[in-house]
């Protein structure tokens, strides 16, 4: 089974050096369930790292409003991890042509000022609310590789590293508001076009991090101090057609923007 895993992530590389577009692994290449899919995604990473030299930063959670969640026909969040050489500052240019289909998701990332560990879990919200020392306003970067929704597989996804292509991070604050009503807003070239609050992604940001908080230590891994979580975006995620700036204010939190070649 190791094997057929890592001749999973082999292909899943050749896929991406190659730009292939995205597509459902089975019967191919058969990934089973998620347990197998996230040993996958672990391979994968695992080959990645090797060949940036990148350690894993932080983790992306996908998938944590319904509105997400109906977009890619599953019921769940995802999980994948981030790496430290695709972490991006606000105010950074991204191009299109780095990317198969580059798309922007708009979220509120968490930093844990200590570790939590598997051995320690289950964790409940005020557990890992407490371990959060800092928050601000991001982007997730994502590529799609222009995938076909209508039929989309979740493994496939999972096994895909859950689709990230990096982050993009506003300043952290070690104080912040009450998350839940806080109102982010999203605007194109100056133009809004979309909304949506905290409690949006499983009622509040720190929902979806005690879910990844018990993902990982099912996982045997847990998160350690420094790392970030992005807790799922708060506006349906947008895909750039051409040179476009995107800004995402989140009250009371801060600002972040990005700007796409």
């Amino acid at each position: 089974m190791a094997k057929d895993q890592n001749g999973i992530a082999q292909e899943l590389m050749r896929q991406h050096r190659q730009r292939e577009k995205f597509k459902t692994l089975s019967p191919a290449w058969p990934v089973d369930d998620l347990k197998t899919a996230y040993a996958v995604q672990g391979r994968f990473v695992e080959l990645m790292q090797a060949e940036s030299g990148a350690a894993i930063a932080g983790y992306k959670i996908g998938l944590t409003t319904k509105r997400m969640q109906h977009m890619c026909g599953i019921d769940h969040p995802i999980a994948g991890a981030v790496l430290a050489n695709r972490i991006h500052r606000s105010g950074v240019t991204l191009a299109l042509a780095d990317h198969v289909h580059l798309g922007l998701e708009f979220e509120i990332c968490t930093r844990v000022g200590r570790d939590l560990p598997p051995g320690d879990a289950p964790y409940d919200r005020e557990m890992v609310a407490d371990a959060v020392d800092a928050v601000c306003p991001a982007f997730e970067v994502v590529d799609d590789r222009s995938a076909d929704y209508a039929g989309l597989d979740v493994r496939s996804l999972v096994a895909d590293n859950s689709w990230n292509a990096g982050v993009v991070f506003g300043e952290y604050k070690t104080s912040w508001p009450e998350l839940a009503p806080v109102e982010g807003v999203v605007r194109r070239d100056g133009a809004e076009i979309g909304r949506g609050t905290g409690a949006d992604v499983l009622g509040h940001p720190f929902e979806p991090l005690t879910w990844l908080a018990n993902h990982l230590a099912e996982l045997g891994l847990g998160l350690k101090a420094g790392q970030f979580v992005m807790t799922g975006s708060l506006v349906t995620t947008r895909f750039p057609a051409g040179p476009e700036r995107y800004d995402f204010d989140v009250s009371n939190l801060g600002h972040v923007d990005v700007t796409v070649r």
